[in-house]
């Protein structure tokens, strides 16, 4: 699997981690923060990671998506706030939809976990170029 951290200003990745398919996404979670974030967004995954979090980067601020159903009972507010969280967590969403519509990184065949990985690092460096195209041209007007 390919855990990625995105700016959500640019939307670019800045970190990526590849692991074997059985390791659960919370378990990358310190590779993926460089220490200097204002807030951390990510999916319910991470709800119970809130002190690695405040150790990994002690200003920011915790955004994840919490569990809305307790018991058989949905809080509706916590299901609000959770939807104006994925808005901005959609970013992240951009930057795979590059790696694998376009670059065909869907399904690979396994080469080990190595070469896997070199070949994903390669196609987010290609995603960060596309993404970041506009701004690396600079704006053209005729």
């Amino acid at each position: 699997k390919l855990h990625i951290g995105v700016d959500s200003q640019s939307g670019l990745a800045h970190s990526a981690v590849v692991t074997a398919a059985n390791v659960h996404d919370k378990h990358p979670l310190p590779d993926l923060l460089h220490g200097n974030e204002q807030r951390v967004y990510g999916d319910s995954a991470y709800a119970s990671q809130k002190a690695l979090i405040r150790g990994k980067a002690p200003q920011a601020k915790d955004f994840t998506n919490q569990r809305t159903r307790r018991a058989g009972e949905v809080d509706e507010v916590q299901r609000a706030k959770n939807r104006n969280k994925s808005r901005i967590r959609a970013r992240v969403e951009h930057v795979f939809g590059v790696v694998k519509r376009l670059w065909g990184f869907t399904k690979v065949r396994y080469r080990g976990l190595q070469k896997n990985a070199t070949r994903a690092f390669t196609a987010l460096a290609l995603a960060n170029i596309f993404l970041a195209r506009g701004r690396l041209q600079g704006q053209v007007r005729p």
